[in-house]
């Protein structure tokens, strides 16, 4: 019985992995990843997993110390996510509930929920009330800041590794005529009938972000997504009053009281919360009812695998984002076909660890 889970101890492996595929993007290249592989073994001999992704190593190594100590508080006690959720949060009105110390909380409780869901033998998304049926994805694998020339034939590979129909684009050149070069380079090349994404990744000011996004009003796409620095609700508020292509935020909302204030202040009309920063699965859930609530599209940032799940019990399902950088430490990695994320029909949330690759990218202090 689930209820009769127990937890033994926590462990927490540092790991740097590279990307098939390097990402260069306006706040800088990432041809490598940082992550933290988190194993919650029980008395019962289940063992819930879950994984973070924190971009650098130094806040991956700080986090990672923060998951270790309140691991080790979780010992002895039921896998109860709800009441480990609850209980953290006097620990985050001293550690903060943005940043890093959230990040530790929600690491944890993925992999809470996945020892909750292996030990009622059910995939997450059928613990959680859903089907498991496949979600609607579009790939994230490139389309960095490369030279537009190369744009078209990037976006016809990517199209081509999962039969997708939707693909994201990475903007914030020096100069606003390379990022339309680009922009039009990948729609001559996919067609009108895929969907096009375009991300700022926070790299504007708002003057330079009204120019930039009116030039980009015209081509078609679905979102664009953090113009200006993330905690700048009032100039996305303003961007967003100003031009016709949806204004998408989310990805650095630290909890969903984070992700209301946004939609309160008419700061997006699109959200795309990220499993990390959001609060894991237990903050996901929270941050759902609030895009019900409000009407607003809820689409996923990275952690494909256990997005995948929640967006399966998501009222206002959108998109979820693929990257398979977690892939090479992976012992069974997920599948796209048609464009769409399959869930493995096996309980939890179907992550488990290929132990030998583990070992060769585990991080050397």
């Amino acid at each position: 019985m689930s209820d009769d889970l127990v937890i033994r101890d926590v462990a927490v492996r540092q790991v740097v992995v590279p990307l098939r595929r390097p990402l260069a993007t306006r706040v800088g290249d990432f041809p490598r990843w940082p992550l933290l592989l988190i194993d919650i073994h029980t008395e019962q001999g289940i063992t819930g997993r879950g994984y973070l992704g924190p971009y650098l190593d130094t806040a991956a190594s700080g986090v990672r110390t923060m998951v270790a100590e309140l691991g080790d508080a979780l010992c002895g006690h039921l896998a109860a996510p709800a009441a480990a959720y609850r209980a953290a949060r006097g620990w985050l009105s001293l550690a903060g509930y943005q940043g890093l110390a959230l990040a530790a909380v929600a690491g944890l409780d993925i992999a809470l929920w996945d020892a909750l869901a292996q030990a009622a033998g059910l995939p997450l998304a059928r613990l959680l009330g859903g089907t498991g049926e496949p979600v609607p994805a579009y790939n994230s694998n490139g389309l960095g800041l490369i030279e537009p020339a190369a744009a078209g034939d990037e976006a016809r590979e990517l199209l081509a590794e999962g039969g997708f129909t939707a693909l994201k684009i990475r903007v914030g050149r020096a100069s606003a005529a390379d990022d339309l070069a680009a922009v039009r380079r990948v729609r001559d090349a996919v067609g009108d009938g895929i969907t096009l994404v375009a991300d700022y990744n926070q790299g504007l000011d708002l003057g330079e972000a009204l120019l930039r996004c009116r030039g980009l009003d015209g081509e078609g796409l679905a979102w664009i997504e953090e113009p200006l620095r993330y905690d700048d609700l009032a100039g996305h508020a303003r961007l967003a009053r100003a031009i016709a292509t949806p204004i998408m935020l989310g990805e650095n909302f630290y909890g969903p009281r984070a992700m209301l204030a946004a939609i309160q202040a008419g700061a997006c009309d699109l959200v795309m919360p990220d499993l990390m920063r959001i609060g894991g699965v237990t903050g996901w859930l929270q941050a759902a009812a609030i895009a019900d609530t409000s009407g607003l599209p809820m689409s996923s940032h990275l952690y494909p695998e256990v997005s995948g799940h929640l967006l399966g019990v998501t009222p206002t399902r959108h998109w979820l984002e693929w990257q398979d950088w977690a892939h090479p430490v992976l012992a069974h990695p997920f599948q796209i076909r048609d464009g769409l994320l399959h869930l493995p029909a096996v309980p939890g949330n179907g992550l488990a660890w290929d132990e030998d690759a583990v070992a060769h990218y585990i991080a050397r202090s």
